[in-house]
C-alpha cells in the first residue's frame, strides 16, 4: 500500500475509532438492559451525523457485541472465583494435617496461613465482580487489557515509546463495514471488485473532502486479493449477498489486511441416535497435550484399521501454536475423508474448575506441579472452536461424549485386541480411549462382549452387530451396560443426570442479545437461556 492510502485508512480508522469508543461507553453506563432499551437507535441517530448510516449501525452493533461478551466474562470470572474460594474454605475448615468429613487439611500452620491470605484475596475479588454484575457495567478495554499493561514496563517487553503507540493505534482504529444482501457485491461500505480486486471505502462525512471517486468514496491504488475459501466469496459477491470486511494494520511489518467474513445457512444436525442409526462410521479422537489419538470405529462399535497418531507441537507464538493446531484438525478431517466416516467423536472437556482451583485439587510438588502444566498445554476450548468450525464446511458431524474413564476403561477392555489386529505400531491407552470416546457416541458401552473381535479369520463373522443389546444382570458387583439413552444413577462420572453425548450446532453470528436477560449460576456456561 502506499503512503499516501495509509495515511488516509490511519485518519479513518482513528476517526471510526474515537466515535466507536464513545458509543460503547454509553452502552456501559446504560446497563444491564433488555435490547429495547439500550437505546440503540437513539445512538445511531447522533453518530449518523458524524459518520454515516451505515458506518453508525455497524458501530452500535459492536458496541452491542463487545458488552454482551464482557458481561458474559464476568459470569465465567464470578463461577470460577466461587468455586476456588469454595474448596479453600472447605480444606481451612480440617485442623492441620488431619481430615474432616473426607476433606484433607494443609499440611502445616504456615501453608494454611498462606491459603486463608489467598483466599481473603480472592474474596475481594469476588466482593468486586459481584458489583459489577450487580450494576451492569464490566470493565472493557479497546485495544485490549494486556497491550495497556506493557506501556508500564516497556524495558522488558523490548519495545520503545513510538513503537508501543504505533501498536496501540493500531489496535484501536475501526474500519469494520457489515455487509447487505442487494448491495453492490454485498457491501456497500467497504467494496471489494471480485474482477480487480480494487477496494473502495465510503468515507465519514467529515473526511469527505479526501475522496478521489464520486459519491464521496476514496479507493485505494492496491489490490486485494483472497486465496483461502476464494470460490465462496466470489459465489456470494456476484450474487450480491452481505459480505462483512475488517481491515486491520500489522505495525510490525507495516502490512495493511481485509478480511472478509459472512454468516451460514444452519443445518440441522442428526441426534446420536439417528447418527448410529444411519450404520456410519465414526473417527475417535482422544485429545492431549502433545498429540491426538485417533481411531476409526463402524456402527457396532468395533475399531477398523489401525489407530492414528496425531502430533500437536504447540510451543511458540499464539498465531503459531493455532496454525498447528489447523494443520492437525485438517489431518484429522483427511482421515475422515480416507474411511468414510460421517463424523469426528470428541470428548466433552472442560477443565474450568480444575484450573481454577488449581493446587487444591490437582495434586502437590514435583508430581503436581508436572499435572497442571500439562492439563494447561491441553488445548480444549480452542480445539473444539476449531474442530467444530471447520468439520462443518466439510459436512461432518462434531459429537462430544462424557470423558469419564475413557482411558482406564478403555485400557482395560481394547488395549489387547487392538494390539493383536495391529501389528506395525505401540497401542497406547490414548488409542483406546479413541476407541472408548467413538463407542459412546454411537450409543455402545466401553465394556467389549466376550468373544467379539476375535483375531482368528474363521471368527470374523461373530464381529457383533447388537452389542449393546439387553442381557441379564451379571452376579457380583458388575453392573449392565449402560447405553446413552439411560438415566446415570451416580454422582462420579458426569455432572447431570441427562445423555452422555451431545452435538455441537454449527456456527453462527452473534447478535445483539433479545428477550428476557439470562439467568446465570454456578455454572461457567452462561451463553444460554434457562
Amino acid at each position: 500500500m502506499s503512503a499516501g492510502d495509509g495515511e488516509v485508512l490511519r485518519r479513518v480508522g482513528d476517526h471510526l475509532g474515537r466515535l466507536a469508543r464513545a458509543d460503547l461507553a454509553e452502552r456501559v453506563r446504560i446497563g444491564d438492559v433488555v435490547a429495547k432499551d439500550n437505546r440503540r437507535a437513539v445512538r445511531k441517530k447522533g453518530l449518523t451525523a458524524v459518520a454515516s448510516s451505515r458506518w453508525a449501525g455497524t458501530i452500535t452493533r459492536t458496541s452491542e457485541d463487545q458488552y454482551q461478551l464482557s458481561k458474559r466474562c464476568l459470569y465465567d470470572e464470578r463461577a470460577g472465583l466461587r468455586r476456588a474460594v469454595r474448596k479453600l474454605a472447605t480444606r481451612l475448615k480440617a485442623s492441620c494435617g488431619g481430615r474432616e468429613h473426607g476433606v484433607r487439611g494443609y499440611v502445616d500452620q504456615a501453608e494454611r496461613f498462606e491459603k486463608q491470605r489467598r483466599l481473603s484475596v480472592l474474596s475481594g475479588r469476588l466482593a468486586a465482580v459481584e458489583r459489577r454484575i450487580e450494576t451492569g457495567r464490566p470493565s472493557v478495554v479497546v485495544g485490549g487489557r494486556r497491550l495497556a499493561k506493557v506501556r508500564h514496563s516497556l524495558s522488558d517487553a523490548g519495545l520503545t515509546e513510538s513503537e508501543w503507540r504505533q501498536r496501540w493505534q493500531a489496535k484501536r482504529m475501526f474500519l469494520t463495514a457489515d455487509g447487505e444482501s442487494g448491495a453492490p457485491y454485498g457491501n456497500y461500505t467497504i467494496s471489494v471488485d471480485p474482477t480487480d480486486g480494487s477496494v473502495t471505502i465510503v468515507l465519514p462525512e467529515p473526511l469527505r473532502r479526501l475522496a478521489n471517486a464520486p459519491r464521496g468514496r476514496y479507493r485505494l491504488a492496491c489490490a486485494a486479493r483472497f486465496h483461502h475459501r476464494r470460490e465462496e466469496w466470489l459465489d456470494r459477491v456476484n450474487a450480491h449477498k452481505a459480505v462483512r470486511y475488517d481491515i486491520v494494520h500489522d505495525p510490525v511489518r507495516d502490512r495493511w489486511y481485509v478480511d472478509a467474513s459472512w454468516s451460514t445457512a444452519k443445518a440441522a444436525l442428526p441426534t446420536p441416535a439417528e447418527l448410529a442409526a444411519t450404520g456410519v462410521r465414526l473417527l475417535g479422537v482422544d485429545l492431549n497435550a502433545d498429540h491426538l489419538a485417533a481411531c476409526v470405529v463402524d456402527a457396532h462399535g468395533n475399531p477398523i484399521g489401525e489407530p492414528f497418531t496425531v502430533t500437536t507441537d504447540l510451543t511458540g507464538s499464539t498465531s503459531r501454536r493455532d496454525g498447528r493446531l489447523r494443520a492437525a484438525i485438517s489431518e484429522l478431517i483427511a482421515l475422515t475423508r480416507r474411511h468414510g466416516c460421517a463424523g469426528i467423536a470428541i470428548e466433552n472437556l472442560g477443565f474450568a474448575d480444575a484450573r481454577t482451583t488449581g493446587r487444591e485439587t490437582m495434586g502437590r510438588g514435583k508430581r503436581g506441579k508436572h499435572f497442571r502444566r500439562t492439563v494447561a498445554g491441553i488445548p480444549t476450548a480452542r480445539f473444539r472452536e476449531r474442530l467444530c468450525g471447520m468439520a462443518y464446511h466439510r459436512d461432518l458431524t462434531v459429537v462430544a461424549v462424557d470423558p469419564a474413564y475413557t482411558s482406564r476403561w478403555g485400557a482395560q477392555h481394547w488395549r489387547t485386541p487392538l494390539q493383536q489386529q495391529t501389528h506395525q505400531i505401540t497401542v497406547t491407552r490414548h488409542h483406546t480411549a479413541s476407541v472408548t470416546i467413538a463407542r459412546r457416541a454411537l450409543g455402545h458401552g466401553a465394556r467389549r462382549r466376550p468373544g467379539v473381535t476375535a483375531h482368528h479369520q474363521r471368527m470374523a463373522g461373530r464381529r457383533a452387530t447388537g452389542q449393546t443389546a439387553p442381557r441379564p444382570r451379571a452376579r457380583g458387583t458388575t453392573g449392565p451396560p449402560r447405553t446413552t439413552g439411560t438415566p446415570h444413577q451416580g454422582d462420579k462420572t458426569c455432572w447431570s443426570r441427562s445423555d452422555q453425548s451431545a452435538l455441537f450446532p454449527a456456527p453462527k453470528t452473534v447478535r445483539g442479545a433479545t428477550g428476557p436477560s439470562p439467568v446465570h449460576g454456578e455454572s461457567a456456561n452462561t451463553g444460554q437461556y434457562r
